[in-house]
């Protein structure tokens, strides 16, 4: 059995043990890969068109099927490459993927009568020896809640292959095989509404993979170091720095690799929040010791968003100008080949690839310009948000860097719905500092992961001093969230909420109206564009 040969990995050198999670279009991938790296271990999600011989050059100690919405009787329903089970690799699959594992070894998959959606109760199986947990359900007890949402289920595990466990709408709720590395549950152990679910995720990964868990804060650092030095040489690098959590814990990472070698480049588009341009230089200044260069880009910013309304190509006009900006600021510095940016899993993901949607082009990513006159130097390209903040403190890093919330590279240019222009900029700046400083007073701001205000591109009738108003309605939008790829609406109190609304409307002009906005993600993104 292969218990995990080290892999090179993105932000990696090759001494991480590594699990690939096969993405079936499940609503909780990303989730499914954030677990396995609580457990210690490098996750990286791939596409179910990954063939077996790519896996295996890859090498990973073990697989995750997830879920995914599609039934496998379904003509054009995603499928594996068979060959992967001859890998000798540990194989765990999620719902519809421990479906996909049966149905391609030998077991049935049927519908049955009812399907279970929801907190369900699981059931050890038993044997005439007792309880036959397995593996995956070792030490926990006979009868468990899980969280389940399916209708197809198994009825025969894969020939050969026991079944552990069952619910009342699911004979086959759990199987496994050791020696043939298969493992497969019903239900969705990634979720919180399973109270043991990281347990058997775990188990699976330190018992069934064999993986003992390097993958932490101080290897990544040590390891990012290398590579980061690796692939600069002797160059010189410029970082744009935003001010924000990403680019500034990048910025410190290279700046830990090769000191000096490193210039920031601070780009006030025009589009911060009120009077941030002067906080980031002077935080930066207190805290960073890197050599910064500040660049006054706004005229630049508002000109090319003359007339643009549509998001994507808002985020791509801001991409490819910040390029330009920092290939101007090249010119007076010596030899400058790399470009340092902040980006993160997540931009990667949501900006799309030839096998996932795009859910919106990060200007970082989908938004660069194909001309670019630098080499990409992103040492965070592989990590969530949380990780990044982890890594920002073992960096040393002050919680006023560490904790802010996050801000898009866009800032407010995808935060005004249509067309971007300086009064409306000013309009939102007044009215975000409101709704920030009242959370700060509320006590709310640490407990919130992302909160600000959106300027619609409509107007709505209103009445102040007896008089008609037409204005802007302003949208407050604040989420809690663990690593920005699923997000709940914040429930704050409605006095906080009237504080916010009575001061917008008697501080800002031009604003006659204030909504909260209730939608979580999913269906909706944080951001507004």
């Amino acid at each position: 059995m292969n218990t995990g040969a080290d892999v090179s990995a993105p932000g990696g050198d090759g001494t991480f043990e590594t699990v690939l999670v096969v993405d079936f279009g499940a609503q909780y991938a990303q989730l499914i890969a954030r677990r396995v790296r609580e457990a210690g271990i490098y996750s990286e999600i791939v596409s179910p068109s990954i063939t077996a011989e790519e896996i295996a050059e890859r090498a990973p100690g073990g697989l995750i099927f997830s879920g995914g919405p599609a039934s496998v009787h379904v003509e054009g329903a995603p499928r594996i490459d068979t060959a992967v089970y001859d890998l000798e690799i540990p194989i765990l699959g999620i719902c519809y993927g421990a479906q996909l594992i049966a149905q391609q070894n030998g077991g049935t998959v049927g519908r049955t009568d009812k399907g279970e959606y929801g907190r369900t109760t699981l059931t050890i199986a038993e044997t005439d020896h007792g309880p036959s947990a397995g593996c995956l359900l070792d030490g926990l007890p006979l009868e468990q809640s899980v969280w389940m949402s399916h209708f197809d289920a198994i009825v025969d595990p894969p020939t050969g292959v026991p079944a552990t466990a069952s619910t009342a709408e699911a004979p086959v709720a759990a199987f496994e095989h050791p020696e043939r590395g298969l493992y497969g549950v019903q239900f969705h152990p990634e979720v919180v509404h399973t109270p043991h679910g990281q347990h058997v995720i775990e188990q699976f990964l330190h018992v069934g993979c064999g993986l003992a868990g390097n993958w932490n804060m101080s290897s990544i650092i040590d390891s990012a170091v290398d590579l980061i030095r690796a692939q600069v040489g002797t160059g010189n690098v410029m970082c744009g720095l935003s001010g924000g959590v990403d680019s500034a814990v990048a910025a410190a990472l290279v700046h830990r690799a090769i000191g000096d070698q490193l210039t920031c480049v601070f780009v006030d588009t025009g589009l911060m929040r009120l009077d941030e341009g002067s906080q980031v230089i002077e935080t930066f200044g207190r805290h960073m010791g890197i050599r910064l260069i500040s660049v006054d880009a706004g005229v630049r910013f508002f000109a090319a968003l003359e007339g643009i309304t549509e998001p994507e190509t808002k985020r791509k006009a801001i991409g490819e100008l910040f390029i330009r900006v920092f290939e101007d600021a090249k010119s007076d510095l010596d030899d400058v080949g790399f470009l340092v940016q902040g980006t993160l899993y997540p931009d990667v993901i949501e900006s799309g690839n030839e096998h996932a949607a795009t859910i919106k082009s990060h200007h970082n990513v989908g938004g660069l310009p194909d001309d670019i006159d630098f080499a990409l130097v992103e040492p965070l390209r592989s990590l969530f948000k949380d990780e990044v903040r982890k890594l920002g403190t073992e960096l040393g890093l002050p919680d006023e860097i560490v904790l802010r919330q996050p801000f898009p590279g866009p800032g407010l240019g995808v935060r005004i719905i249509g067309e971007v222009t300086p009064d409306k900029v000013s309009t939102l700046q007044h009215a975000d500092a409101i709704v920030r400083e009242e959370l700060r007073l509320a006590g709310l701001e640490r407990e919130i992961w992302q909160s600000f205000a959106v300027l619609p591109d409509i107007r709505s009738v209103g009445v102040m001093g007896d008089e008609r108003t037409y204005g802007y309605p302003l949208i407050i939008r604040a989420v809690t969230s663990e690593d920005a790829m699923t997000a709940d609406w914040a429930r704050i109190p409605y006095d906080v909420l009237e504080a916010m609304s009575s001061r917008v409307i008697n501080e800002v002009p031009g604003i006659n109206r204030v909504a909260y906005d209730i939608t979580s993600k999913p269906p909706g993104t944080i951001e507004w564009e």
